[in-house]
């Protein structure tokens, strides 16, 4: 059963943010606590969306965005390390938000030439404890940075000047938040819940704004990134075969970023949500032998329907999981890809009125995974 579950864990963490609520990539897990021993991972993905849209009538420039979305990388590792009688620690780094937008400036759309990022990187510490019955509980702190900018040539006084576009840039921040989590095992059926709860982490970015209605401007942004609830499980159910999940919520509603310049130019932020999210994953495993495992996996995610943002034009997915293990001693490799068929959704300029459909997007993830346990 243990090498079924490590084999659908990159399927697991090689997400996009084209196809997670908001700009979430990582999901947050805390997995590794629950390896056997002392253990090492590293975990690398690539990342490929394809999102791309057509203006409407309404926004005055009925042509193609182009692909607007870049594709990037992901990294991230952890260690493990058991204490005996009841006691394990953990630390993992990951990048657990993130986004990349930039629409192609020679096409003949509104928002040409608009980019955008987001990065935030995060280091978690965790300690858990084994009660003497199947249930264990955890806890830990989270130390993150973030920083985020945007240039957006259609927020102008003048549509036709392309020398004054919306800029605006706010400096990377670091700052804490916590976990807490209980999880119940039986390992005579590969059986675990576990729930984890993610506190919301508070920044104040040192936010600098140009546009052509004055500037540059310097204030501060505060960006809360989302508290969050995690429940993952596992259970055998046949010899060699192993059914496993999760259901995620992000409360996207609590989250926007809003510099001062940009709202009061348009009255609206920057990035924001309108619901929050729930997604789900389901997958089963098989050992096929000493060495071999592989998993298959399916996700979804619910629609928020209404606008999304220009800087994010998506809503909802379903993807499809592949993934293998291929164990050697002490040492595990796995590898996964993903295919993500992305929700469609409408932007607009305000007022209500839609200014583009995006429609039948997609994105490619791979990711691959090494462990060793010692």
């Amino acid at each position: 059963m243990k090498h079924v579950r490590l084999a659908s864990a990159a399927l697991l963490t090689s997400v996009s943010v084209a196809q997670a609520g908001g700009v979430d990539r990582t999901g947050q897990s805390v997995a590794v606590i629950f390896e056997a021993g002392n253990y090492l991972e590293l975990s690398f993905g690539s990342v490929a969306p394809s999102v791309s849209g057509i203006g409407t009538a309404a926004s005055g420039t009925p042509a193609s965005s182009g692909d607007m979305s870049s594709s990037f990388t992901q990294f991230s590792g952890a260690y493990k390390h058991s204490f005996g009688n009841g006691w394990d620690a953990a630390v993992i780094f990951d990048q657990p938000f993130g986004a990349a937008v930039d629409y192609p400036a020679a096409q003949p759309y509104y928002a040409r030439g608009s980019v955008a990022n987001l990065a935030a990187d995060a280091l978690t510490a965790v300690l858990k404890y084994k009660l003497p019955s199947d249930v264990s509980l955890y806890g830990g702190l989270r130390y993150q940075t973030f920083t985020a900018s945007a240039t957006t040539p259609f927020i102008t006084l003048d549509p036709t000047i392309p020398t004054a576009p919306y800029a605006v840039k706010g400096a990377k921040d670091g700052a804490f938040g916590y976990l807490v989590g209980a999880a119940y095992e039986r390992p005579d059926i590969a059986l675990r819940v576990a729930l984890t709860y993610n506190s919301k982490i508070k920044h104040a970015l040192d936010t600098l704004e140009t546009s052509a209605f004055g500037g540059p401007v310097r204030s501060v942004t505060p960006v809360h990134t989302p508290q969050s609830v995690n429940l993952d499980f596992q259970t055998g159910v046949a010899a060699n075969t192993l059914v496993f999940g999760n259901i995620r919520w992000v409360d996207w509603s609590d989250f926007d970023i809003s510099p001062t310049v940009y709202r009061l130019i348009t009255g609206e932020p920057l990035v924001s949500y309108r619901k929050d999210t729930v997604s789900y994953t389901l997958g089963i495993g098989r050992k096929l032998n000493d060495t071999w495992s592989i998993a298959g996996t399916i996700g979804y995610e619910e629609p928020m329907y209404g606008f999304s943002s220009n800087l994010g034009p998506t809503d909802g997915y379903i993807s499809y999981g592949l993934g293998a293990t291929y164990t050697k001693d002490q040492m595990k490799v796995t590898a996964g890809v993903r295919y993500v068929d992305i929700g469609d959704t409408q932007t607009t300029l305000g007022g209500g009125v839609a200014a583009a459909d995006f429609k039948d997007n997609h994105a490619i993830a791979f990711g691959l995974k090494i462990g060793y346990t010692f």
